[in-house]
């Protein structure tokens, strides 16, 4: 086995133990949320996330994603339920066969949100979760890292999270509720040999639709990840744009606040997240709202 952090390495030897496949050749992918370790020899993925109160909501994704998969949607494909090996959360996944072409377009990203969202309503045993507040992530945050940003900045937030709940619960839905992917951007787009398939179910639920068809725009405004004429494509390819719908502002900003959950998280021990935190706060309390941010550190 290669020299790994001793976390990712208690992980692979319990999965080679448990059932019984090479570990040897393990290449770490990424690590922010969630770490991701790729298992070439045994054809597999394991990801690993530190949180061990994530279980529930792994293994959510484990049945969400076996249904679909099931039913022909290009998905990641899990190989069995989630278990856990000191306090982290593991699952397995079918290693896919990646390709080397270019980034998802707005356009692919628009189709795997349409076929989604088309999808019949979950079965009733898959006990998928509603999205009633998508606040509850980046306010359990706070609560648990309070060392995670200045005094001021925590009241602004505070503040900041009531204000937008009031919003969320007054939002002018135009599509129907159901099925939503929850974290539906191009870095979970992945390219493979037969196609695109959407990965990272973690956040997978039922919900208002707008709530997948605003992250694009959200990911362009705060990263720049796509030009206006991919997001021509997506909306073209979704069959709606949100750009006219009186949400929209909205629906950013929620997703703007939602997104600090993981840096608040690793802001009191990394000081990278401690000042991308800052940062992101200085701008929302400006009201920089053409201000970059910067994507998470994968190591």
């Amino acid at each position: 086995m290669p020299s790994l952090p001793d976390n990712i390495a208690a992980v692979l030897t319990a999965v080679h133990e448990r059932d019984q496949v090479p570990v040897d050749d393990a290449r770490v992918m990424h690590r922010h949320s969630n770490t991701a370790v790729a298992l070439p020899a045994a054809g597999r993925l394991v990801r690993i996330a530190g949180n061990p109160d994530a279980h529930d909501r792994v293994a959510i994704s484990v049945r969400a994603t076996r249904w679909l998969a099931g039913r022909g949607y290009p998905c990641v494909v899990p190989c069995g339920a989630p278990f856990l090996v000191d306090g982290q959360v593991v699952s397995m996944w079918r290693l896919l066969d990646v390709s080397d072409g270019p980034p998802a377009t707005g356009a692919e990203l628009g189709e795997l949100l349409r076929a989604l969202h088309h999808q019949p309503a979950p079965p009733a045993d898959l006990h998928l979760p509603t999205l009633s507040d998508p606040f509850d992530s980046v306010a359990s945050a706070i609560r648990h890292h309070p060392g995670g940003m200045a005094d001021e900045d925590r009241q602004w937030l505070q503040s900041r999270i009531t204000v937008l709940r009031e919003a969320w619960a007054d939002l002018p839905t135009v599509l129907a509720r159901g099925l939503i992917h929850g974290d539906s951007h191009s870095n979970n787009v992945i390219r493979t040999k037969d196609g695109v398939v959407l990965a990272d179910w973690d956040h997978v639920s039922l919900g208002p639709r707008e709530w997948d068809v605003i992250q694009p725009f959200y990911m362009a405004r705060r990263f720049g990840r796509h030009s206006d004429a991919d997001l021509l494509q997506f909306t073209s390819a979704y069959g709606w744009d949100a750009r006219h719908w009186p949400g929209f502002e909205t629906l950013i900003q929620v997703r703007e606040i939602t997104g600090l959950s993981p840096y608040v998280r690793k802001a009191p021990t990394q000081s990278w997240a401690r000042a991308e935190v800052a940062h992101r706060l200085e701008t929302l309390r400006t009201r920089k709202v053409t201000a970059r941010w910067n994507s998470p550190r994968r190591s």
